[in-house]
């Protein structure tokens, strides 16, 4: 009898130290879940109360424009995030450079902008790695923000770039600045879209033809709305936080 007595003490005691271990590491545990609905999602934009907006550009083709999109950034003293492909970053080392030393993200945009969802496991790893190591080779920098060609991805091209240390970023507010219907059809369509709020990830490309004459006027316009630029490396949570349907990235309480 005693002996029964002494062996439910000893259980209740390890139980209970169980118990305190389990409640004293919780609190560190990280919790990171891109799945909606049994659907993985990439970032389209972040729940936050603060007014805070990125506007990103993705970077596959030409630099003619490139400076002046960086002049009239500093300008604002607007920090803005690149998604580069592998091709563009070989052909433009120093734009490259420039991006970097100026206090923008540098992102990724793939090695040769191909649709991810075609390719294999390790064909996916090899386009993001590719242009990691040279971007790694250029600046000293480890890019961990991944936006798919086309905006293009399936759940294994976001498994894929999570596998990779990457998180997978789209946008909500997108400027069809690749369409070249014009400056002012740039403005209008970015300050009016339904979707632009607090958290909000705007589109671009480096190389469309009227993005230049619309950025400066842009930029000007969403000030006077309240918001505050900061590069999508600072907006995202990097961590404790889930994502709903629409792909809004909420922090986790």
């Amino acid at each position: 009898m005693l002996k029964r007595f002494l062996n439910t003490i000893l259980l209740l005691a390890f139980a209970g130290l169980l118990i305190f271990s389990a409640v004293s590491v919780l609190p560190n545990i990280v919790s990171v879940s891109n799945t909606v609905g049994g659907k993985e999602l990439p970032i389209y934009c972040v729940e936050t109360e603060k007014p805070q907006i990125s506007i990103s550009f993705d970077a596959a083709w030409g630099n003619e424009d490139t400076q002046t999109i960086l002049d009239i950034l500093a300008k604002h003293n607007v920090k803005a995030t690149f998604f580069m492909t592998g091709g563009w970053v070989e052909s433009y080392p120093e734009d490259v450079k420039k991006i970097y030393e100026a206090g923008h993200d540098l992102g990724n945009h793939s090695e040769n902008h191909k649709h991810m969802p075609q390719l294999s496991d390790e064909e996916k790893t090899q386009e993001l790695m590719k242009v990691h190591n040279k971007v790694k080779e250029l600046t000293g920098f480890d890019m961990f923000l991944f936006r798919p060609p086309y905006g293009d991805y399936d759940n294994q091209v976001v498994r894929n770039a999570k596998k990779n240390n990457y998180y997978p970023i789209q946008w909500d507010v997108d400027s069809l600045d690749w369409k070249d219907y014009g400056a002012e059809d740039i403005v209008k369509r970015v300050t009016e879209h339904k979707a632009l709020g607090n958290g909000s990830i705007i589109l671009c490309h480096n190389g469309a033809k009227y993005t230049k004459d619309a950025l400066d006027t842009l930029i000007t316009a969403l000030q006077e709305k309240g918001y505050e630029f900061v590069p999508i490396s600072q907006l995202i949570y990097r961590d404790n936080y889930h994502l709903n349907h629409e792909g809004r990235q909420i922090k986790d309480k």
